[in-house]
């Protein structure tokens, strides 16, 4: 098997999946963290504000000028309307973005890290590989509201605006079930996995 080149990364809130992108980077990888970019974008600022503002309303906008993130969550959360408004204007920017990132990849694995990574999304399209980082949904919330102070009911919303793990798992073409591992046994499962596919064939 040839060395690859590009790989899709994924899995719900809580799952681990920003700990395998970091294991990843240490191996040499350029990460492009499609979340970070979003930040940015609707960070003071940022290009996407304008086209926010003029689709939801200035009160959209915190007081220093970033995007209301609070405020957002809880109008996507209740109007899927609004969520396809945001996504609308949003994906667009992220792609471009991370098509001038990649561009310094210099022969590195490019890892796209894409929350909303599913079977019709045009990262799928876009990589030669998913890994899909999954664990209990229990896990997912009791991981959330310990690093965050989100109620539990908050963790819940956010995974249900996710994809279901049974729509993640369709895509994978390799899976790490991080859920009663430490962090040297997920180390160890990527290490195995870089080895599968980052070897050259002989």
């Amino acid at each position: 098997m040839n060395r690859l080149q590009s790989l899709g990364l994924t899995g719900g809130i809580g799952s681990g999946k920003s700990t395998v992108a970091q294991l990843l980077v240490g191996r040499g990888a350029l990460l492009i963290d499609t979340d970070a970019i979003a930040r940015a974008l609707t960070a003071p600022g940022g290009a996407a504000l304008p086209a926010i503002a003029a689709a939801f309303g200035a009160d959209i906008l915190a007081a220093d000028g970033a995007l209301d993130r609070q405020r957002m969550r809880e109008l996507v959360f209740a109007d899927a309307g609004a969520k396809l408004r945001l996504e609308a204007i949003l994906h667009p920017l992220i792609g471009q973005q991370a098509q001038l990132e990649a561009a310094q990849a210099q022969g590195r694995l490019l890892v796209f890290d894409v929350p909303l990574l599913n079977a019709t999304s045009p990262w799928r399209q876009r990589v030669d590989r998913v890994l899909v980082i999954d664990c209990d949904e229990a896990t997912q919330v009791e991981r959330v509201v310990q690093r965050s102070g989100w109620s539990a009911d908050a963790v819940r919303q956010v995974i249900n605006q996710q994809a279901t793990r049974t729509a993640r798992r369709a895509i994978a073409d390799a899976l790490i079930f991080n859920d009663g591992i430490d962090h040297a046994g997920l180390a160890a499962q990527v290490r195995a996995l870089w080895t599968l596919w980052m070897t050259p064939a002989p």
